[in-house]
């Protein structure tokens, strides 16, 4: 894989430092695309290869990284005049980063397999930082040859990397991930608020919670970190970008003929944050919008 010719279409808050991790780890010539050419100019810097539109990239590179905000882009990138179906040649290998609905997933993908090209589904967990440190979480779908092609290059991005099923089975456990990661940010949002009416310091019961079993990623992540400081900023995971999530849950949940309160819960909560002008800050500003009786 370090002979490949990739390329790498998508630079944002997890894509750039994903691009950066395989441009500077894998040895192998990169060529990018970003509709904001500042992410491109500062891997131009290390290296990396401007490339013109997506149509060039699908046209030339042996391996096609994607790292999208949604569905709509990545359906729109791949169905979309000037996109992949247009332009790839047979052979190209397709690494979708992107969260993006399951259905969707795997229509693109056979779609795609008629054109000749391959493809995964790797949607990422974990934060900016484990982007940036090279420590992801990445859940692949894929058949076991393309898992196996494409572990070597996940792996300059990331520690733990898992072959979760056939196209479509990463993005259903990245989704299942964030609706527990969404519903349990509710639950300390509750536990916050109502622990703070009733007199109790709110980090002596972060705190505390952490050395029982209510300890979790999320409590000491979101919680400690961003609900106790009341620190939610732009340009981290933002409460539209969660919506859009936690929508694909309640979609995975449709296709599968489940009901998902938990699930419509926080996107309540959510949808409610947005209202008040929370839609690019953090998504824990959830807990700014807590209910009374």
């Amino acid at each position: 894989m370090t002979t490949s010719v990739i390329g790498f279409a998508g630079l944002g808050v997890m894509g750039e430092p994903i691009c950066q991790n395989i441009l500077t780890k894998s040895g192998a010539r990169l060529h990018v695309f970003d509709i904001n050419p500042e992410p491109v100019e500062r891997l131009k810097d290390l290296g990396a290869i401007p490339t013109g539109s997506i149509a060039e990239l699908a046209a030339k590179v042996d391996v096609l990284f994607l790292s999208l905000p949604g569905g709509p882009q990545v359906e729109a990138v791949i169905r979309g005049p000037g996109g992949v179906l247009e332009n790839a040649r047979p052979g190209l290998l397709l690494v979708d980063t992107s969260t993006a609905p399951v259905s969707l997933t795997r229509e693109l993908a056979g779609e795609l397999a008629a054109r000749g090209v391959d493809y995964a589904d790797a949607p990422v967990a974990r934060t900016r930082q484990a982007a940036q440190d090279g420590t992801l979480s990445i859940m692949v779908g894929a058949s076991p040859e393309i898992f196996e092609r494409v572990r070597p290059l996940l792996a300059h991005a990331a520690t733990d990397i898992t072959h979760c099923g056939p196209v479509g089975c990463g993005q259903v456990v990245k989704i299942l991930n964030n609706m527990v990661l969404f519903e349990t940010v509710v639950a300390l949002s509750e536990a916050l608020t109502l622990g703070k009416a009733a007199g109790v310091d709110p980090t002596l019961l972060f705190e505390t919670l952490s050395k029982g079993s209510a300890d979790s990623f999320a409590l000491r992540n979101h919680g400690m970190k961003s609900m106790l400081p009341g620190h939610f900023p732009t340009g981290a995971f933002p409460t539209d970008y969660a919506l859009k999530d936690v929508s694909y849950a309640i979609d995975l949940a449709s296709l599968t003929g489940f009901k998902v309160p938990g699930a419509e819960l926080a996107q309540a909560r959510m949808e409610k944050a947005r209202a008040q002008g929370y839609q690019n800050n953090y998504f824990p500003a959830l807990v700014q919008v807590t209910d009374k009786v």
